[in-house]
């Protein structure tokens, strides 16, 4: 179909859907190919680029005094006669395109736009790209034609697949979908569709293929029957298909014969809009469909221009004429004269030319979804606007060589594509046209939803928009209401290969599987998640530990020995009262001071080992309550130091009466001069001054400290005081060791002196409390963890010093309150006597 201008554009077009390739019988020549099956979508898409042309004619503003024409082909949908007249058209028609002389005159075509298929626009191209002849196609989509080193002169106004697959992925991430099946055709639409669709699936991290597999052209049922029973079993819900119609029907027809419902079905933009699939009969299986589809636009105008068709029209060209001949004859069912042989005869009616098509349904007039149509309407205006652009050129400020411009009359296909990667023009439904560094426009998809209305009636929905702008990058729009869910619960599917690891778990990939089927590992003591399918559990800092159900952290749980919990409250209380009964016992010997008894027992170091008592019972509190560096200073200092003071004491009071023995026989006086007052207050204060020395030298060189010991529980923090030198403590403690046996001994030779000076026997007795109590803490204070080794040191003080407390006042302390009688010097002289 062809009309002259001063431009000529051309058009491939589907207008018949199949051809019948003669008999090749070699032994007489060849009859052309037939096309067959004339298809009105194909045709209105051929009247569409038309129609631009038309409209661009009578606008003023645009292409002022140029007129374009076009000639227009049918591929026929097939890849030999759509190579054949994309070839025609780059070299011209014999009949009407004679070489000049003089190389003059316009090219045959100076721009094509086509093809539909992808397959033809590689062959196409491989070839017409050579001559840099512009190619704008409006339906081929495989994204190898962005490779500009192969197609360079290739451009297209629909998105590649590159951009329709990330438009998928996008759609799987909304609905979380991260297991799905793929299904693709077998040509290099839907081949390179799966590569490029399993790189970017990995790449975005937004799911899983359950499983690939490739739809066989022509009829192979034994592998659709395998490809749909690999669809059955498998537990993926989505299943997304990038093929043609004709490998949908032939798929559901074997998908009914298995009956395979509960599917989620996502639906390339090569069948979205396929009406023969929207029926009764497969909207139980293709109900909710999601869909990608080329942009919708409105073309104001075309439905009238449309209705202007008429086979008198193009009378004086039968060539020209022979597409409307065809669609008038598919139209009305006629036959323009001379009719073929047994038509009339059959009843078949006569074409007059004066058919109203106003009168008649056919699908080339509905104008109500026009998706092709319009990716045409838009490379008919590029190559328009690139054309306009280029006649606007100043001389002398041109872009090519010498700044020269192009003009109409030495005109090169090559120049014009350099304007038509420059274009940018917004159509008048408000779509901005321009074209990236790899030939493709700025894309947009409807997304569609397969609606099965309540009537039974089936309708195809916008339900949003994908795409990409210069500003905002790609993004996905949808109106989730409005969406039609072919399931019982009118809500998205689940199609996970495993649900989502909660906070407190993470992920573990199953062996040999894909990376979206994994187990659920909770996470190890010490350790969280806070997030959902979480790859790796995270460690709680050194404070905190994981709550019970490892999805945060806690502050840890705080122990030491403290005045708020039982062993606590009654190792303070057993301080308390051993304080108190030492207050009382030293107020009773105050009180009785000139009484025999206390005379006789050397009151002064009776008086300082009260004290002393007082104050071991007083330094075991610096053992309870929260550790602090002066606590952790004092405690093991004021234990030191209070000890030896006491047990100073009653070293010194065991010396006295071994002197005090020896000075009662003959010759023995001069003794005591060695313990009187002087010497034992002295010798008292030298073995104390010794400890406290120790002490000083230890808090010097390495000071106890307070330390948060987080060995014994993970999940506690242990609040103790490290005693900073082993050694020091060792001496500290070997030091109070070594008094306390040389008063054991010395007590113990001196139990059998007479009872009259012998307060030997309470001293040996205390000692032997005294130093089985520390020989039992040393094992216990190693092997009690935490707390409870500063109540085993605490229990340690309290129970030798109420051993020393009982044993060495309790007597006396009887005698004085309960048995007076015996409290008096005679009493006290005679004991030894009555004995003998």
């Amino acid at each position: 179909m062809h009309k002259p201008g001063d431009v000529i554009l051309g058009g491939l077009f589907e207008v018949h859907y199949t051809s019948i390739f003669p008999e090749l019988t070699f032994t007489s020549e060849p009859h052309q190919l037939s096309c067959q099956g004339f298809d009105p979508p194909g045709f209105r898409h051929a009247m569409t680029m038309a129609f631009a042309i038309d409209e661009i004619n009578r606008n003023s503003n645009l292409l002022p005094n140029v007129t374009l024409g076009y000639s227009l082909y049918d591929n026929c949908a097939t890849l030999v006669i759509g190579f054949s007249a994309a070839l025609s058209l780059a070299s011209g028609r014999e009949e009407q395109f004679l070489l000049k002389e003089t190389c003059l005159g316009t090219p045959p075509v100076l721009g094509i736009v086509g093809d539909s298929f992808s397959t033809f626009s590689i062959a196409t191209s491989d070839v017409i790209g050579l001559f840099r002849l512009p190619i704008v196609s409006y339906f081929a989509t495989c994204s190898c034609l962005s490779d500009r080193q192969r197609f360079p002169s290739f451009y297209r106004t629909i998105p590649s697949d590159a951009f329709q697959v990330r438009a998928m992925i996008r759609i799987l991430k909304r609905f979380s979908w991260t297991w799905a099946g793929l299904l693709v055709s077998d040509d290099d639409y839907g081949l390179h569709v799966s590569r490029s669709f399993q790189s970017d699936l990995a790449q975005s991290g937004g799911g899983c293929l359950a499983y690939s597999e490739i739809l066989p052209w022509g009829d192979n049922p034994a592998e659709l029957k395998r490809i749909v029973e690999v669809m059955k079993k498998s537990t993926a819900r989505v299943v997304i298909v990038f093929a043609h119609q004709i490998h949908m029907i032939k798929l559901m027809e074997e998908v009914v014969k298995q009956n395979v419902t509960g599917l989620q079905w996502l639906a390339s933009e090569a069948w979205t809009a396929a009406a023969v699939l929207q029926t009764p009969h497969l909207m139980p299986y293709l109900g909710g469909t999601l869909g990608i589809a080329i942009r919708r636009g409105e073309i104001a105008g075309l439905k009238d221009f449309l209705l202007r068709i008429h086979p008198d029209l193009h009378h004086n060209n039968s060539n020209g004429n022979n597409m409307v001949r065809q669609f008038w004859e598919h139209t009305f069912q006629c036959r323009f004269a001379p009719p073929p042989a047994g038509w009339v005869e059959a009843g078949g009616a006569l074409c007059t030319g004066d058919e109203d098509l106003e009168n008649v349904e056919t699908e080339f007039l509905d104008v109500s979804n026009l998706r092709p149509e319009y990716n045409i309407y838009k490379a008919v205006y590029a190559l328009a606007y690139a054309l306009d652009n280029m006649l606007q050129c100043v001389p002398g400020r041109g872009p090519f060589s010498e700044r020269s411009c192009a003009t109409l009359q030495r005109l090169e296909p090559w120049q014009l594509m350099y304007y038509l990667e420059k274009v940018n023009f917004t159509t008048p439904f408000g779509d901005q046209v321009s074209f990236d560094e790899n030939g493709d426009a700025l894309p947009i998809y409807d997304v569609m939803n397969w609606q099965w209305l309540p009537n039974g009636r089936t309708k195809v929905e916008s339900v949003g928009v994908v795409k990409k702008s210069a500003f905002k990058g790609e993004e996905l729009t949808l109106d989730e209401d409005r969406i039609y869910w072919n399931f019982d619960s009118k809500q998205p599917p689940r199609s996970v290969c495993s649900e989502s690891c909660p906070p407190g778990t993470r992920m573990a990939r199953k062996k040999g599987q894909p990376v979206c089927c994994f187990d659920c590992i909770p996470c190890s003591e010490g350790k969280f998640s806070n997030e959902t399918d979480s790859m790796e559990c995270k460690s709680c800092p050194e404070d905190f530990w994981s709550s019970p159900q490892r999805d945060h952290c806690v502050p840890k749980k705080t122990e030491f020995l403290s005045y708020h919990e039982p062993l606590g409250i009654c190792l303070t209380t057993a301080s308390l009262l051993g304080t108190f009964i030492c207050v009382f016992v030293l107020g009773i010997f105050i009180y009785h001071r000139s009484t025999p008894m206390v005379r006789a027992n050397n009151s002064e170091l009776s008086f300082l080992l009260l004290v002393s008592l007082k104050l071991c019972f007083l330094c075991s509190l610096l053992f309870i309550g929260r550790p602090k560096l002066w606590t952790c200073q004092l405690r093991h200092a004021a234990f030191g130091i209070s000890f030896v003071l006491c047990v100073s004491c009653i070293l010194v009071k065991t010396m006295v009466v071994v002197a005090v023995f020896k000075a009662s026989k003959p010759g023995g006086g001069a003794s005591l001069k060695w313990f009187g007052a002087v010497q034992q207050r002295g010798t008292v204060l030298a073995l104390t001054s010794v400890q406290a020395a120790i002490c000083t030298a230890w808090l010097v060189s390495s000071s106890p400290t307070p330390h948060k010991n987080t060995q014994y529980h993970n999940d506690k923090i242990v609040y103790e005081c490290v005693v900073g030198s082993t050694i020091w403590f060792g001496v500290l403690l070997g030091y109070i060791g070594v008094l306390a046996i040389l008063s054991f001994l010395l007590a113990f030779l001196a139990r059998n002196l007479p009872d009259n000076f012998n307060e030997a026997k309470l001293i040996t007795f205390s000692m032997l409390i005294f130093c089985a109590v520390w020989v039992a803490f040393v094992p216990a204070y190693v092997n009690s963890p935490g707390k409870y080794a500063d109540a085993v040191e605490v229990f340690a003080i309290l129970a030798s010093s109420f051993g020393l407390l009982v044993a060495l006042f309790g007597p006396k302390c009887y005698i004085i309150l309960l048995r007076p009688e015996r409290n008096t010097k005679k009493a006290l002289m005679g004991r030894g006597i009555t004995k003998t």
